[in-house]
């Protein structure tokens, strides 16, 4: 095939977990220039390379488990299905490389896969961690076992939204909150996602009544499920 969809998995965090939705994404198109892989750019006079992040990740939230999206274009032919020769596994390979050696430390690719050029990716949940490593002893975590046990037993979960230049409305989350666990020192909520939303990050923290104080690092995001069609 000339067309492909390449699914890229990575990992970002320290320093890089700051960055923007819109930041990410220039340094992964100078990162797949510097790379040589074959994006594909879109039509008119402005054209642009056709990569995405279907999942925004929250500023300030590190994550084990992104996916980047890039529509791949070579004359030569992109595989899509292995033959005996292993093309499409040595072309993963080549590109996971290439493009780890020209990312910025803080961001790590785990697997490239290549697809059809029609692939499409709608996420369906992801779990956020919080490490409570800095905790009292066992009276707060008792009290945030008994707060989570507090949560779960509830129908609704109503929270203040607020939007840009817009008046804030109250939304439920309890519809998104799949599951929130407590183990050792690290607090697990499994997020569920919909064309409908999903819960915030800065929503779970008052929920879970945490403060920034009370965690030993940052928040990892990891363990996505998608649908790929």
């Amino acid at each position: 095939m000339t067309d492909a969809t390449a699914a890229v998995r990575f990992a970002i965090g320290g320093l890089l977990r700051f960055l923007s939705h819109a930041e990410t994404l220039r340094v992964f198109e100078r990162a797949c220039v510097r790379a040589g892989v074959p994006v594909k750019y879109s039509q008119g006079f402005n054209p642009h390379p056709k990569l995405s992040l279907p999942l925004p990740r929250p500023v300030g939230v590190a994550s084990d488990d992104e996916l980047l999206v890039l529509r791949v274009f070579d004359a030569g032919g992109i595989p899509v299905e292995d033959g005996p020769d292993g093309a499409r596994r040595a072309w993963q390979t080549r590109t996971k490389e290439a493009l780890n050696e020209a990312l910025p430390s803080g961001i790590e690719i785990h697997s490239v896969a290549t697809m059809k050029s029609s692939a499409s990716f709608r996420p369906e949940s992801a779990r956020y961690v919080f490490n409570l490593g800095r905790a009292d002893g066992r009276e707060d975590l008792g009290a945030l076992r008994e707060r989570i046990h507090d949560i779960m037993a509830r129908d609704r979960l109503e929270v203040e939204r607020a939007a840009p230049r817009r008046q804030g409305r109250r939304v439920d989350i309890r519809p998104f909150l799949n599951a929130v666990e407590l183990q050792e020192t690290r607090a697990i909520v499994e997020c569920g996602i919909s064309d409908a939303g999903s819960v915030r990050v800065d929503e779970l923290m008052p929920l879970l009544q945490l403060t920034p104080q009370d965690l030993d690092g940052p928040v990892r995001r990891r363990d996505v499920v998608w649908t790929i069609t």
